[in-house]
């Protein structure tokens, strides 16, 4: 799968957009309690017909820091032929994130990493436009062998090598034209965290979950965290709303110790919760792994805050969680969310996105459409995220219908936004800060 040789990246652009999503509490949890849902925004110019686009999400503050390094990463993809890039897809990313002096600031960590997230995104877009079919198509086409390229096996040989990963995809392959027809006709089933954002009081928790359920919706996530009692009732209030026969969920968003978590959550299992998301530090393996082994039957979420796919192998070897919640942006770009979809499937633990944000869930449909299609060829107990906020900033923005994502079809990523919203969100200038 080549891409047209003539195709040259000319120039980019960053965008600082911010939405001042804490006006409403909107993604309001018990560690982020005043989010303004943002993208560090980069167009990739080129000098054909098309333009990359990608971002990396932040919640307001900071944002400046992560354009900023996406210019400084700039360099890597500014002069060079798409197809140099895309030929090789993980030399591609090795080179990036293995650039000789800005890898001392990670490495595969923090501003770098998401500014990493952005540039390689917008090349995997630019590259899908080019080719003219959305991104999860992109890699459903491809060879099990030019998959594998895309991905830097480094660090991960001891769970997957490439050897490995070519039989987990060889093994996914029957079928997949059967898979891809049941999800352009059902979808891909998703969870919907917009009903329980912590800020929210509880008769608008109550008001969103009627309209949630109206419109189809079978699964359900709250925030947690505060104190117990006050989480004891808002589990309630959505048990009492949506019944016992759908799925609910609750996020800590990181805010307890591991014995902490134990016990408060052990305090929420009258309310059948299916799991327990981000229980406590991100990097704290260990710890979940108790976490897990104190708080069974409900499952362990986690991976929003994993900074790179070394945090994800040690999480499965540990046996650390239940679910795999990859970020489209927190890691490095599609290329290490492939190594962590191959990871998740060598141990056939299920990959169930983060999203909310803005963008997130543009994203990350393609990701778990590829995951079905290519790699883990299984919808059992998996669910993607989704929150019904900004979506009407994209040219091609993310739908659901009755709880689950609309295969998009749009050449691209999903992840371009409009002109006039890039204009209106842009801080501190832009119509959204005046």
């Amino acid at each position: 799968m080549t891409t047209t040789p003539r195709t040259t990246i000319t120039s980019l652009t960053t965008h600082d957009l911010r939405a001042r999503t804490s006006a409403f509490l909107h993604g309001s949890d018990a560690n982020h309690p005043d989010p303004d849902y943002s993208a560090a925004y980069v167009v990739l110019h080129t000098d054909g017909e098309h333009e990359g686009h990608g971002m990396t999400f932040t919640i307001g503050k900071g944002n400046e820091l992560c354009c900023a390094a996406i210019e400084a990463l700039g360099e890597l993809v500014v002069g060079r032929r798409l197809s140099d890039l895309t030929d090789h897809m993980g030399a591609f990313w090795r080179q990036v994130t293995n650039h000789s002096q800005l890898r001392w600031l990670g490495p595969d960590k923090g501003v770098i990493h998401l500014a990493t997230a952005a540039l390689v995104n917008a090349v995997w877009d630019l590259w899908a436009k080019e080719r003219g079919v959305p991104v999860w198509q992109l890699v459903a086409e491809m060879e099990p062998a030019q998959l594998i390229d895309c991905i830097d096996f480094r660090y991960l040989r001891d769970e997957v090598d490439e050897a490995r990963a070519l039989d987990l995809l060889q093994r996914a392959a029957p079928g997949k034209a059967e898979r891809l027809a049941d999800l352009r006709r059902d979808g891909y089933p998703a969870y919907i965290t917009s009903a329980g954002w912590l800020g929210y009081p509880e008769a608008e928790v109550r008001e969103r979950c009627q309209v949630a359920m109206a419109a189809g919706w079978t699964s359900f996530k709250t925030k947690v965290g505060i104190d117990v009692v006050s989480d004891m009732r808002r589990c309630e209030v959505m048990r009492e709303e949506i019944g016992d026969g759908r799925q609910l969920m609750a996020d800590a968003n990181q805010v307890w110790d591991v014995q902490q978590a134990i016990d408060w959550t052990n305090q929420l299992r009258p309310f059948g919760l299916r799991w327990i998301e981000e229980p406590t530090h991100p990097d704290d393996i260990l710890g979940h792994a108790r976490i897990r082994r104190g708080v069974a039957p409900v499952g362990v979420a986690t991976g929003e805050h994993a900074a790179n796919r070394l945090i994800f192998k040690q999480l499965l070897q540990a046996e650390a969680l239940d679910y795999v919640q990859v970020d489209a942006c927190r890691l490095g770009g599609l290329n290490e969310v492939l190594a962590v979809l191959l990871l998740a499937a060598a141990r056939d633990v299920p990959v169930c996105p983060h999203a909310g944000g803005i963008g997130l869930c543009e994203y990350v449909q393609h990701i778990s459409i590829i995951d079905f299609l290519c790699i883990s060829g299984s919808l059992v107990d998996r669910t993607t995220e989704y929150a019904d906020h900004l979506h009407e900033h994209f040219l091609h923005p993310a739908v659901v219908r009755d709880g689950a994502y609309v295969v998009p079809e749009a050449p691209g990523y999903s992840i371009e936004m409009h002109p006039e919203s890039l204009a209106a969100l842009r801080f501190p200038d832009g119509a959204e800060w005046q």
